[in-house]
């Protein structure tokens, strides 16, 4: 596969292109070119240089403001002081491991397994998603004893060795995929044939790819997919859809590994967990991003027996997962979406902003679909006869940029518009959102 498409709409800034800014901003890109050689990646044809942040705003060193509808980590919006309180509080008092006992961390625990069906009942910290992904393969391993996964074409599920294996977004220079992974089209129903139900097609292609391993002496061991198969380009609906692929993950002998890093905490509008919308029980759930806040935090939650076997056979501890500042940050997150009702906010506003976003596109052709759930949207940005138009997504990006917003993009082909605000986006906010993108369309 070639460089991530989602990546390449950003119109990321390039490497030796400092000089050409110029003054302070070019100095500082300059600098951190040299820092961090190739591994440095800025969004944008211009970079941003950010200050602060707070609620559902950036702000730059000249102070102005950017409408951030993209960064889906600070879940309650940036810094909001009821984390940062609680983390500070903490830090100021007891900040260790988890060999010791310390109430806050089963505090926490307790509420967040809370939020899961009762079998789900056990739960494994790490410090991020990553990591939660990369236990999850291994639970699923020794559960099956088989080594041989499906994933989405253009998933994306972290970046330790193993589960840069299942992430082909991330695979550059056209580096095949591990002879124990198999992909699987995305569940598009954008792009269906008349009278096809996605949900059959899905569980379809995924029986095929578990043949495929089979055919090749390779045990199946699980089936990962983010849940809102958000680097896919955002596919939520129907309701229900992935429960026919999860009959057949069971019926092969595998594991279903529901990666919520992403749709999870809230995002959908419908309960924490965006696989709750399916009606499905997975075996094993992964966390991370929005967990903390900001606090890197990442967890894994599985039935105890498959926690067991996991621990029979390598244990496991990781020296800063856990810690009670961590504790205090997720408890904080957790506390303040009930009481301040953001999922509740993030259902009624993603339902506003959907039903501007389809309003806009009955009168320009460009807006191809726009999909999702409460707050995680995709908005489809096509050509003529409906081909993917990823150039119109960076010219898009980039202009949104230069009138204060800040979005991404993600799909197969880098058109899809990725909106994920923090959940304390306002109908006031998603106007602002709405202008600027009609404004910039009429533009373009």
């Amino acid at each position: 596969m070639t460089e991530p498409k989602q990546i390449l709409a950003l119109n990321r800034f390039e490497a030796g292109r400092a000089g050409a800014l110029g003054g302070r901003l070019g100095a500082l890109v300059e600098k951190r070119q040299r820092c961090f050689g190739a591994s440095s990646v800025l969004f944008y044809e211009q970079p941003l240089e950010i200050a602060r942040a707070e609620g559902v705003f950036m702000y730059d060193i000249d102070g102005r403001p950017y409408l951030d509808v993209y960064n889906n980590v600070p879940v309650l919006g940036h810094c909001h002081p009821a984390v940062v309180a609680a983390m500070s509080e903490q830090a100021a008092r007891l900040n260790t491991n988890t060999r010791y006992l310390y109430e806050n961390l089963t505090t926490y625990a307790e509420t967040l397994l809370g939020t899961f069906p009762p079998v789900l009942s056990n739960l494994l910290l790490t410090c991020t998603g990553s990591e939660a992904n990369d236990i999850a393969l291994r639970i699923a391993r020794s559960r099956t004893g088989g080594s041989g996964f499906v994933v989405t074409e253009t998933a994306y599920h972290g970046n330790t060795s193993a589960v840069m294996e299942i992430s082909p977004s991330s695979y550059r220079k056209g580096r095949p995929l591990s002879a124990h992974i198999r992909t699987v089209p995305a569940p598009d129903s954008f792009r269906l044939a008349a009278g096809e139900d996605v949900g059959e097609v899905f569980a379809g292609h995924l029986e095929q790819a578990i043949a495929d391993l089979e055919r090749n002496g390779i045990r199946f061991a699980g089936l990962v997919v983010d849940t809102i198969f958000s680097s896919d380009g955002v596919f939520a609906d129907p309701p229900g859809f992935l429960a026919k692929a999860v009959d057949v993950v069971h019926r092969a002998g595998g594991l279903f590994i529901a990666d919520e890093v992403q749709p999870g905490f809230g995002r959908t509008g419908q309960g924490h967990w965006c696989f709750q919308r399916h009606g499905v029980e997975p075996d094993v759930v992964t966390l991370g991003k929005p967990m903390g806040n900001g606090y890197p935090m990442g967890g894994v939650v599985t039935r105890p027996e498959l926690l067991e076997g996991f621990c029979a056979e390598t244990g496991y501890f990781n020296t800063f997962a856990g810690n009670p500042v961590a504790a205090a940050a997720g408890q904080a997150v957790l506390d303040v979406l009930e009481q301040e009702g953001l999922i509740a906010n993030a259902d009624r506003v993603g339902r506003y902003l959907r039903d501007g976003l389809r309003r806009m596109g009955q009168a320009d052709a460009r807006i191809g679909d726009v999909r999702g759930v409460g707050l995680f949207i995709g908005l489809e940005l096509v050509g003529g006869g409906g081909a993917p138009d990823a150039a119109l997504a960076g010219l898009v990006i980039n202009a949104m940029k230069a009138r204060g917003v800040l979005i991404g993009a993600a799909g197969a082909y880098g058109n899809v518009l990725k909106i994920r605000p923090a959940l304390c986006f306002s109908e006031a906010n998603a106007d602002q959102f709405l202008a600027a993108l009609q404004d910039v369309l009429r533009q373009g």
